[in-house]
């Protein structure tokens, strides 16, 4: 008997070493990134790269992502935004006919028609805990009215601060303080594979969650027109309403503002696209701040290396220079912050302060971060060297002055349309009458009340729109100056410049 009791327990003793070496050389398999990963079906036929590094793998680890927290946090600091576009007379121009080509001007005869109220929905986030909201600059623009509804039913009004139509963001108020607010966290720390929530409002729902992952980052759709477009694209459901709500990561962070459905029936069918932090925090600031985005330009048009649809010229261009990831300059803009560094057509922009440029959306990520006046080092490939520039980055208008709020009210003036009767008596087809002028840009330039701007910077005028686009166009210019010229009821002509400049 007592030999018996023997031999087990010197079976048990080998067996527990048995384990604990075999466990013991488990756990350093597992830890060591340096050994050779082989398949034993093809060992020796292909090796593996001794750097590759295995994901951390045990019981604990495996356990599924807890989204609850970030999910509950994040709700209550989405709001439901509601804009109204209320009834407006507009005046529309008909196609000229037979009998216009004959008894009138040949140009068609106008009408005006009484529009329906547009009601439009959307998200939005907030940022502040006294009430300010960032959305999407398409879910508010045109808005005469804006309701926000928080995720507890309160209802405020919310005024537009201000707006970037470039990168599709805006920045609206509501009055109060103590507000529920989501804290901002570092977009350009997220890796492809994360974790992350889509919280809004799809389909005029309240306080939706989806989940999914981050994949892809710097993404560029053409969606924006020419604007500046750097998405986080992920498979967490996106849809219509969630425009402007909340991208959030598992720790409850915002790291995007939802914006894009890319879908080819209007509803989600496996990716929605966001605008990171990196860039909203420095426009919504902007925004504040000055009420107009201070944006720094480098002054250059060229061509991501990467891209597929690259010419045969551009390709072997890019093979010649030795890359394959990178921007290709092939414009200097005169009086830019390209004109003045050393800069080349035939550059290859491969980094910003250190960090990667692969694609043209990565490059103007990294723009939009910095103000005029800031300096930043601009990595090139010049003739298969490397070559490190330090540039001062301009403005639009080539200064590296603050740009102030651009809308219309700096005239200082208020415009209707031309009524058909008072046509008539002049013999115009168009024009935009001066009903009004206080101290402004228009007052400073000697336009008086009365006045019928036929055209602005060589351009027709036909109504307040017309105006506002020519007037965009020439804040944003070198010269600053709105050339107007038109006449007075009595018959006399006359012409003004308007400096739109700003101290």
């Amino acid at each position: 008997m007592k030999k018996t009791t023997k031999n087990i327990l010197i079976v048990g003793v080998i067996v527990l070493l048995s384990s604990g070496v075999a466990g013991l050389t488990t756990y350093s398999m597992m830890n060591n990134s340096n050994y050779e990963i082989t398949d034993s079906s093809s060992a020796g036929l292909f090796k593996q790269n001794p750097d590759v590094k295995l994901a951390t793998f045990s019981a604990m680890d495996a356990q599924p992502v807890d989204l609850t927290l970030a999910a509950e946090n994040s709700v209550h600091a989405v709001v439901h935004i509601k804009s109204t576009e209320r009834s407006k007379t507009r005046t529309v121009q008909q196609m000229p006919d037979f009998f216009d080509f004959f008894f009138g001007d040949g140009q068609g005869r106008q009408r005006q028609i009484q529009t329906e109220p547009r009601v439009g929905y959307g998200s939005g986030v907030i940022i502040s805990k006294d009430g300010y909201i960032v959305t999407n600059n398409h879910v508010i623009d045109g808005a005469d009215e804006i309701s926000v509804t928080l995720n507890d039913n309160r209802e405020f009004i919310g005024r537009v601060i201000g707006t970037d139509p470039s990168t599709d963001l805006a920045l609206v108020k509501i009055e109060g303080d103590d507000f529920p607010t989501l804290p901002i966290g570092d977009s350009d720390a997220l890796k492809i594979g994360e974790w992350v929530l889509a919280v809004g409002n799809p389909f005029n729902l309240t306080s939706t969650v989806t989940a999914g992952i981050v994949s892809a980052k710097a993404r560029s759709l053409g969606v924006y027109n020419g604007g500046i477009e750097s998405f986080i694209q992920t498979d967490a459901a996106i849809n219509k309403g969630n425009s402007g709500g909340a991208l959030v990561n598992a720790k409850g962070e915002l790291i995007g503002i939802n914006a894009v459905l890319s879908s080819p029936t209007g509803a989600y069918t496996g990716y929605g696209f966001a605008i990171p932090t990196s860039i909203m925090t420095k426009i919504v600031g902007d925004l504040k701040q000055y009420g107009a985005v201070q944006r720094a330009i480098l002054g250059i048009r060229g061509t991501s290396i990467s891209n597929k649809g690259l010419s045969e010229e551009l390709q072997k261009k890019a093979k010649d220079l030795g890359v394959v990831d990178g921007v290709l300059i092939s414009e200097i803009v005169e009086g830019s912050s390209a004109a003045g560094a050393d800069i080349k057509i035939d550059d290859v922009v491969v980094g910003i302060d250190g960090k990667v440029v692969k694609t043209m959306a990565d490059l103007q990520e990294s723009l939009t971060k910095h103000r005029p006046g800031d300096k930043v080092k601009v990595k090139l490939i010049r003739d298969k060297k490397e070559k490190i520039v330090e540039v001062t980055l301009k403005n639009e208008q080539g200064t590296t002055k603050i740009v102030k709020n651009t809308d219309m009210e700096i005239l200082g003036a208020a415009f209707r349309e031309l009524p058909d009767e008072m046509k008539k008596q002049l013999n115009l087809s168009s024009g935009l009458e001066v009903t009004g002028v206080n101290t402004g840009k228009m007052a400073n330039a000697g336009i008086r009340k009365g006045f019928i701007i036929l055209k602005a910077n060589n351009q027709t005028v036909r109504k307040v729109t017309d105006l506002e686009e020519i007037f965009k166009a020439a804040a944003k210019s070198p010269e600053q100056v709105l050339f107007v010229s038109g006449m007075f009821p009595s018959g006399k002509r006359a012409s003004y410049a308007v400096d739109l400049s700003q101290d």
